[in-house]
């Protein structure tokens, strides 16, 4: 037989919904920052072994 699951609900406010999203794009924010450093980290290195 199948068992009954029992779910919490639980408010959601948009207080935790600003919050959520706010880490979401403090995170890209910060990877899209190091993405770029490390791209033109290898193109730096790129210009001065490859020329």
């Amino acid at each position: 037989m199948a068992e009954k699951e029992h779910y919490d609900f639980v408010e959601v406010t948009a207080a935790d919904i600003l919050a959520d999203r706010r880490g979401g794009w403090e995170d890209f924010t910060r990877f899209v920052t190091w993405s770029t450093g490390a791209i033109i980290v290898v193109l730096v290195l790129m210009a001065i072994f490859l020329v």
